[in-house]
């Protein structure tokens, strides 16, 4: 909707700006829609009726559409970090003087009212030439462009695109700078979590470790660590559910223990993805161990207690699935012993006059031979 079709924008210099208007040329679906407000105050957008959101520079609320309308600002460093800024908004910021501070030139285009691309920083020319750029030397002032030039590349690098070489070469002043270091760890994780879900998740980590930002943002991983790490992503199924856990999972599932703690603690992992890592690694361990085991029972059966099978059985089924990629033989296996092991139940043994460490070590021992039975018959 432009200001045209709605009252409450009638005389205001509106302009549809950013992802909006990159992702319908790139004929990528649009999400949400951001707009720029040019030539207005605070006072005018409240009588206006819209909801002031924004904390650290002038953000509204569109009063039926709830779409955001920003003022046109101009931001100046005065601290590190991406927070470390001083936010200019008022009437006389031009449209072009707030497309200026934006990351990409694909970033730094707008449309107005009347459909009409209105691109100063040759986005447009970008988007054919299939290149994340720069818009100006201030780039290297906000050290999270590094990683969002990572995550726009696992975006869309499946379509050609590429990082302008002079934009590489800023981002590495960045993290040589020590820039990257200020970033906390909450936002690093957030651009984590985006980047795992993309289309190519590789190419984020890849950019990072180019530039040097992976071994101050995600130790564990970096140098020689990488490849081995990024070769498990292509085995987790694009139809599992919650992709980039298992994608996470994947990444750290190789490494020692203290290590996955580091890695998760360096960018404050959720639980959701600390745990999948966790199970990951025990069930890498049993495909190991299964191979020499002299008792492929007794490993399924610690397996099976050590992602607590018997009171999480929905931890199974994405576990299956990465182990049935590589390995299909051992997951049916795996699920026609779950399946078996998991009719005995502890009701049956109590029942028996079953009580205290009897009973769960009796449960545990029919539980072993019904799976050492199947596996021997199957």
């Amino acid at each position: 909707m432009h200001a045209g079709n709605d009252p409450c924008l009638d005389g205001l210099e509106v302009y549809l700006v950013g992802g909006a208007v990159r992702d319908a040329r790139l004929g990528w679906p649009v999400g949400d829609r951001d707009w720029v407000v040019v030539g207005a105050s605070v006072e005018q957008m409240r009588q206006r009726g819209f909801q002031p959101v924004g904390r650290d520079f002038p953000v509204f609320l569109h009063p039926q559409t709830h779409e955001e309308y920003a003022l046109a600002r101009t931001e100046r460093k005065r601290g590190h970090g991406y927070t470390g800024f001083e936010v200019h908004a008022s009437p006389d910021v031009t449209l072009e003087a707030d497309l200026a501070r934006r990351d990409f030139t694909i970033n730094a285009m707008a449309e107005g009212a009347d459909g009409e691309l209105v691109d100063p920083y040759g986005g447009r020319d970008d988007l054919e030439a299939r290149l994340l750029r720069h818009v100006s030397p201030a780039f290297v002032e906000d050290p999270l462009r590094v990683l969002r030039a990572a995550r726009f590349l696992a975006r869309y690098r499946h379509l050609g695109f590429a990082i302008a070489g002079e934009t590489l070469a800023l981002m590495r002043q960045l993290v040589a700078g020590g820039e990257i270091a200020h970033l906390v760890a909450e936002r690093v994780w957030t651009e984590t979590e985006k980047a795992l879900a993309e289309a190519d998740p590789e190419a984020y980590f890849e950019t990072l470790q180019a530039c040097g930002a992976l071994a101050v943002l995600m130790p564990p991983l970096a140098d020689d660590i990488l490849a081995a790490s990024l070769a498990r992503l292509e085995s987790v199924p694009n139809d599992l559910a919650e992709p980039a856990v298992w994608r996470w999972a994947r990444l750290g599932e190789h490494l020692a223990a203290d290590d996955q703690r580091a890695l998760n603690d360096a960018v404050k992992a959720p639980n959701r993805y600390r745990d999948a890592m966790r199970q990951a690694a025990l069930t890498r361990e049993l495909r190991q161990r299964c191979d020499h085991a002299d008792s492929r029972a007794g490993e399924i059966m610690r397996w099976l207690d050590g992602i607590d099978a018997w009171r999480r059985p929905e931890r199974l089924d994405p576990l299956l699935a990465l182990i049935a990629h590589e390995a299909p033989a051992l997951a049916n296996d795996l699920a026609l012993a779950w399946r078996l092991a998991s009719q005995i139940l502890p009701q049956a043994l109590l029942d028996e006059g079953l009580r205290g460490p009897q009973l769960g070590q009796e449960l545990a021992r029919r539980r072993e031979q019904t799976i050492r039975e199947a596996l021997e018959t199957a």
